[in-house]
């Protein structure tokens, strides 16, 4: 059941120039937020920006909701200057999340790229405490844009790749080494190159795959048809029927290079 709700922010963190990190308070017991889930963000004290933000779910607990956030336009930029103890009105929890029933001794490939982090740190936690095997590959253009790294850690063998070699793997996250190894799932978010690069290398080895779009949103709940995408099954909104698709349904989206 989706609810409106204003929240408290009790921690903010700036994370270089791009990213900061917000942890919001609810005053009771949240309804559950699955991984892979998202929430709309409404922008307040700014004429241009009228619409709400869609925001991935970063972390969860009982009373908490952690956002991880690229600033990329006036929307996130006047979300930047909130501060603790402001009010964010939001609307959660949205859309299809990851698949995480999975057989427990599984082996996971996590891959994020930039603000596609963002939701594979909740899911991270929730394969982890399942019994999962993870391997979390985190890529972005150079070091400063892979957010949150150390985040990861405790919840699987975490691997670094960035195109200009200034941490980890010198090269695009496809590219590792460790992305040939065998997995019985990968899940990726990302810049659309990279996850049709992860979704077309995982359907020729036969490796179940999951990804998490990142359209354009407006209503978050399938009103608008702004977030529309072209599957095997037809058109879908992104926010509504996703964001995760399994990559069983999204051939043609993801043959397009």
């Amino acid at each position: 059941m989706k609810e409106i709700h204003d929240f408290r922010i009790a921690e903010r963190q700036q994370l270089g120039d791009q990213y900061f990190r917000l942890v919001l308070k609810h005053d009771s017991t949240m309804q559950p937020v699955l991984p892979g889930q998202f929430v709309e963000v409404l922008v307040e004290g700014s004429r241009d920006v009228m619409l709400r933000r869609p925001i991935s779910v970063h972390d969860v607990s009982d009373s908490t909701l952690t956002l991880l956030i690229q600033i990329v336009g006036n929307g996130t930029r006047r979300l930047a200057e909130l501060a603790v103890g402001d009010r964010l009105n939001v609307v959660y929890p949205l859309g299809h999340g990851f698949t995480t029933a999975l057989p427990s001794g599984s082996k996971a490939l996590l891959v994020g790229g930039g603000a596609g982090t963002a939701p594979l740190l909740h899911l991270s936690k929730v394969l982890k405490a399942q019994g999962i095997d993870c391997t979390i590959l985190l890529g972005g253009r150079t070091a400063s844009l892979i957010p949150v790294q150390d985040d990861f850690r405790p919840y699987g063998d975490l691997l670094l790749a960035t195109d200009d070699g200034s941490l980890g793997h010198h090269g695009i996250v496809t590219t590792h080494p460790a992305f040939a190894n065998a997995y019985d799932m990968i899940y990726t978010c990302g810049p659309t190159p990279m996850m049709k690069a992860v979704a077309r290398s995982a359907a020729q080895r036969g490796i179940r795959c999951e990804v998490s779009l990142e359209n354009m949103m407006a209503c978050g709940v399938g009103a608008c048809l702004c977030c529309v995408t072209d599957t095997d099954q037809g058109h879908r909104c992104v926010c509504k029927d996703g964001p995760v698709f399994d990559i069983s349904t999204m051939h043609k989206w993801f043959e397009q290079c």
